[in-house]
């Protein structure tokens, strides 16, 4: 008889991060619950020895770094955790890929205030009709800066975290702040 592996409580953690993180990407703007708060849940079900980071907020490194993740420059990340934004400046830096290869797009994880704050209207794939989703802790200008970014299929695909709750924006979702 062969023994059947049985995952553990930490696999089995991150496998539920992995799900609602792909859950979220491929329903925009619909919120989802985390098995950790905030950036945790994100690092453990995303990084492994061949992701390169950027960490804009220090106190996520140790976590980060017990993936065995390289941390890096921003603009040579796969994966940024931006933290807060401050500065819509933050994103013309961010990698979004080539013609050749868009999937060298990074993926952005960035914290704010889910069902607060101004309102933007999401279209593209992934959206029936249109979804209206209010977003607070974002610096101005940040869904212009963006917009100039994304050259579809070109861009970079973002998670919005608050807690447990989170968000997914991929590179072909149109914003349009109301």
């Amino acid at each position: 008889m062969l023994a059947v592996p049985q995952p553990t409580e930490t696999e089995t953690r991150d496998n539920a991060a992995f799900h609602a993180l792909l859950w979220a990407l491929s329903r925009p703007g619909l919120p989802r619950t985390l098995p950790l708060p905030d950036e945790a849940a994100v690092i453990g079900a995303l990084l492994d020895r061949e992701c390169r980071v950027y960490a804009a907020a220090p106190q996520l490194l140790p976590e980060i770094m017990r993936t065995g993740a390289e941390i890096t420059d921003i603009g040579k990340a796969d994966h940024v955790f931006l933290g807060a934004v401050s500065s819509s400046d933050v994103l013309r830096s961010i990698a979004i890929g080539s013609d050749l290869y868009p999937d060298a797009g990074a993926t952005v994880v960035t914290r704010a205030k889910i069902g607060t704050g101004a309102a933007v209207r999401l279209t593209g794939p992934g959206i029936e009709g249109d979804v209206v989703v209010d977003l607070d802790g974002l610096p101005d200008g940040f869904w212009a800066a963006r917009a100039a970014r994304i050259r579809y299929p070109m861009g970079f695909d973002m998670y919005f975290v608050d807690g447990t709750q989170m968000l997914g924006l991929p590179r072909s979702t149109t914003v349009e702040v109301l």
